[in-house]
């Protein structure tokens, strides 16, 4: 009889565990749910981009990428900290010799003025269409492997319109065969 019973013990002792153990799984995965239901800013978005383990693999991605960048500039509210992120996540896609044509100081100041501007304009960033992938040109100069691609950013001027504007990029690949800005310029007619 007390074999019996310690037998049934053990077996509500073990459901009661699984019951328990259910539950709580139960309640992570609502957690874990809810988490991801939270949207991201876009700010958020592109500062959650780790380019160490998930750079670009494209020029037209690169451009994208930088593109996204400076839709948050102009269209985004951000802090101060979320600025100075944003600003080393685009250098982060530039090349070596672009960012050292400008110390650190008097890029973020330029790049500080440039939004002020637009905002002031109340110009902002409605979208942006970039080069099929037949018109990305690769070629070879100075020994680096380059291409250029083109990305039109549709710019809205606060209630007189959207004006397109079409910037040429060229990129070369570094030492990690990572496709880096060399610079962009307006196309003009």
């Amino acid at each position: 009889m007390k074999r019996s019973n310690v037998i049934g013990i053990v077996v509500i002792g073990v459901i009661l565990a699984a019951v328990i153990a259910g539950v709580a799984v139960s309640l992570h995965r609502r957690a874990e749910l809810a988490e991801k239901d939270v949207e991201s800013t876009a700010v958020q978005k592109v500062l959650s981009r780790d380019l160490e383990r998930n750079y670009p693999p494209t020029p037209k991605e690169v451009v994208k990428y930088f593109a996204d960048i400076t839709k948050c500039f102009y269209n985004e509210e951000y802090s101060d900290e979320e600025l100075l992120q944003l600003a080393e996540k685009i250098k982060g896609i530039y090349d070596d010799e672009l960012i050292a044509n400008k110390s650190q100081e008097d890029y973020l100041t330029d790049l500080q003025n440039e939004i002020a501007g637009m905002k002031e304009d109340k110009c902002t960033i409605s979208g942006y269409v970039l080069s099929a992938s037949v018109d990305v040109e690769e070629f070879v100069e100075n020994g680096y492997v380059c291409s250029r691609l083109y990305c039109t950013f549709n710019v809205k001027r606060g209630t007189s319109g959207t004006v397109s504007a079409m910037q040429e990029f060229v990129l070369r690949k570094d030492e990690n065969e990572h496709w880096k800005i060399y610079g962009w310029q307006p196309v003009t007619d």
